[in-house]
């Protein structure tokens, strides 16, 4: 994972007569990099979070340390999120919901993962249970690993203690899978991209908006037009963000308010958006089966390599609508 290496310059006078002084420099160690997202950090388990996204579950706790960030559609066009943590577990994530039925086949490509969530209908426990994840759902953990925040109302309340429930993985000897490719490649920015300063992303009932940051290298995310602020005072936004656009269908699930459960289609093929770097670039993607990762590709067949850092996916059946910075004046 580390190496460290040493170059040996020899200096000696000119004549070789005299003693030379041996001069040794050590490298600096080289960090280990993240599969998931391409920024520094180790491969570790895999630690997948089923978080809030309404307007009252703002602001979001420990979302900024999450390798990869999915939003998804719920029931009555409502957006929900799925963390993926692997390269650093933040000690709170919060706060935690229910699962879905789309949740199954977003995460099958990541393996054997950790899924924690708030619960789940009776009808859909089963399913879970047979998944290939670690199932430390609430109902099965204490709550001195699945916290009430007295500083927020319920249902909103509910915040993880990631580090404990790690602790209790290791404690329990639980098996669970490290982070592995799920098709994403970071690398150079691909050419050709079309200058992007903002994207509107829309569901039925909620809209983000990610503005280009220079400064900072990744997009600024606002939801629901206020800025997307963590609780620690972050505003949350990607290096890479991926619009990916997918089927979403009722589902035979619903919540107890009657709401059907919409199903996003994650396996198969579609078109897709990639943004990095201030630019976008247009393409598809294309995902085999459940077990195997998603590929973003330009229409060539090439590769549409992601920006190392936070990558987050939107999983939307509507078109984006994108801002592109006016043109420069010349003398």
């Amino acid at each position: 994972m580390f190496f460290k290496g040493k170059i040996v310059l020899v200096i000696a006078t000119g004549l070789m007569l005299s003693s030379c002084a041996v001069i040794e420099r050590v490298l600096p160690e080289k960090a280990a990099t993240n599969v998931l997202s391409g920024r520094e950090g180790i491969n570790g388990p895999v630690l997948a979070v089923k978080i809030d996204d309404t307007n009252p579950a703002h602001p979001q706790i420990g979302i900024e340390d999450a390798d990869v960030v999915y939003i998804e559609q719920v029931e009555s066009g409502l957006t929900r999120l799925m963390a993926i943590f692997s390269s650093r577990i933040p000690e709170r994530v919060g706060p935690v919901r229910s699962a879905r039925i789309s949740d199954i086949d977003i995460l099958s490509q990541y393996g054997n993962v950790a899924f924690a969530y708030s619960g789940a209908q009776s009808k859909l426990l089963p399913i879970i249970s047979k998944a290939n994840l670690l199932d430390l759902g609430a109902q099965r953990q204490s709550p001195t690993i699945y916290t009430t925040d007295p500083t927020r109302i319920q249902p909103y309340a509910m915040v993880l203690r990631a580090d404990l429930l790690m602790a209790r993985i290791v404690e329990k000897q639980y098996e669970i899978d490290s982070a592995r490719s799920v098709g994403f490649v970071f690398g150079d920015e691909p050419k050709d991209g079309q200058p992007t300063n903002q994207v509107v992303i829309d569901w039925p009932s909620a809209t983000y908006k990610a503005t280009w940051s220079e400064s900072e290298e990744r997009w600024f995310l606002s939801h629901n037009g206020r800025i997307n602020s963590a609780e620690s005072g972050i505003i949350l936004g990607p290096t890479t963000l991926v619009i990916q656009m997918v089927s979403i269908t009722p589902s035979e699930f619903g919540d107890k308010f009657g709401g059907v459960t919409p199903f996003s289609e994650t396996v198969g093929e579609g078109k897709a958006y990639v943004l990095r770097n201030g630019k976008r670039f247009a393409g598809t993607w294309s995902r085999s089966d459940a077990n195997s990762g998603t590929t973003f590709s330009f229409l060539n067949g090439d590769e549409i390599k992601f920006a190392p850092g936070q990558v987050w996916v939107a999983l939307t059946d509507r078109e984006p609508k994108f801002t592109s910075p006016a043109p420069s004046k010349t003398k």
